[in-house]
C-alpha cells in the first residue's frame, strides 16, 4: 500500500490510499539517450546507469537503441532495458518494421510506446500494448497533457509518461501543480498504473521535486547527454530520486 501526497503549501496532507500492484517499483527512473549518442558512449552511460542504479537502490529503465540491446543487457546488472518503440506486425512479411518478438530475444525487459517523436494512432498503440502483454514484454506508454494522461491509463499499458511536449528538451520541469494533476487523472482511472513525470528534467533539484510531489518516477534525456559530465548526473539525478522518495515517506509516516 503507498499513501498518495498533495503539497499544500510546505507541507504535506496524505491525499487517500490504495493498493497498487506494479511491474516496477517506485521510485524509478527512466534514462533515454535517444540518438544523441552512439556506439562506445552508449555503453559507457548504460554501465554508469547500472552502477548508480544499485549505489542508490533506484530501479532505471534505460530505453537503448536497437542495434545496443543485446550489449548493453549482458553488460548491466541493475537496468530495465526497453525498446525506444515497436511495430504491432506478427511474425512474417514486414520489411523493417520493429517485431515485438526480436526485441524480446535481443532481452529487452519492456517498449516505449508513444513518444512525441514516434507516435502512434490509437488503434496502433491498442494493438501494440496487447503485443507487448502477449509476449509479457512490459510497456510504458507517453502523453502529452493530462486529457491523454486519462486516456493513456485506461488503456492499462504497465507505466505511462506525462510529460508537456514543450517541455521536452526545454530544461524548464513541470511544476508541482501538474505533478499533483497527473497522479490523479492517471490513478483515477488505474490504480495500478507506474506513473512517471517528465519533461525539461535537467537538475537533481528538478528531479527531487517531482517525486517529493507525489510521482512514482522521472526520467531525463538531453538533461543527462547533453550535459557537461554525463557520468556525473546520472548519479546527481538518481541521488535525487532516493533522496526525494526517503524524505516523502518519512514525512508520510509523520503525518499518520
Amino acid at each position: 500500500m503507498i499513501i498518495l501526497l498533495q503539497t499544500k503549501g510546505e507541507g504535506l496532507e496524505v491525499k487517500q490510499k490504495m493498493k497498487r500492484n506494479l511491474k516496477i517499483s517506485p521510485p524509478f527512473f527512466e534514462i533515454g539517450p535517444k540518438n544523441y549518442l552512439f556506439g562506445q558512449d552508449i555503453y559507457n552511460l548504460a554501465r554508469v546507469a547500472d552502477e548508480a542504479a544499485r549505489r542508490y537502490r533506484v530501479n532505471v529503465i534505460f530505453t537503448a537503441p536497437y542495434v545496443n540491446i543485446v550489449e548493453i543487457v549482458k553488460d548491466t546488472k541493475a537496468l530495465y532495458v526497453f525498446a525506444p518503440h515497436m511495430d504491432a506486425a506478427p511474425v512474417g512479411r514486414g520489411l523493417a518494421n520493429i517485431l515485438p518478438e526480436s526485441i524480446k530475444e535481443a532481452g529487452a525487459r519492456g517498449v516505449m510506446l508513444n513518444h512525441v517523436e514516434k507516435p502512434l494512432g490509437l488503434t496502433e498503440l491498442s494493438q501494440s500494448i496487447a503485443r507487448a502483454k502477449q509476449l509479457n514484454l512490459m510497456s510504458i506508454v507517453c502523453a502529452s497533457s493530462i486529457v491523454e494522461t486519462k486516456s493513456v491509463a485506461m488503456m492499462a499499458p504497465d507505466m505511462m509518461v506525462s510529460e508537456p511536449t514543450e517541455l521536452i528538451g526545454s530544461g524548464q520541469a513541470a511544476d508541482m501543480g501538474y505533478v499533483e494533476a497527473v497522479m490523479k487523472a492517471a490513478l483515477s482511472v488505474n490504480p495500478h498504473i507506474g506513473v512517471l513525470v517528465a519533461g525539461g528534467v535537467s537538475t537533481g533539484e528538478d528531479v527531487y521535486k517531482i517525486i517529493y510531489a507525489g510521482a512514482d518516477a522521472t526520467g531525463s534525456s538531453s538533461g543527462i547527454v547533453m550535459a557537461p559530465d554525463p557520468e556525473k548526473k546520472i548519479y546527481e539525478m538518481l541521488q535525487a530520486v532516493r533522496q526525494a522518495w526517503d524524505d516523502r515517506c518519512l514525512t508520510n509516516k509523520r503525518s499518520i
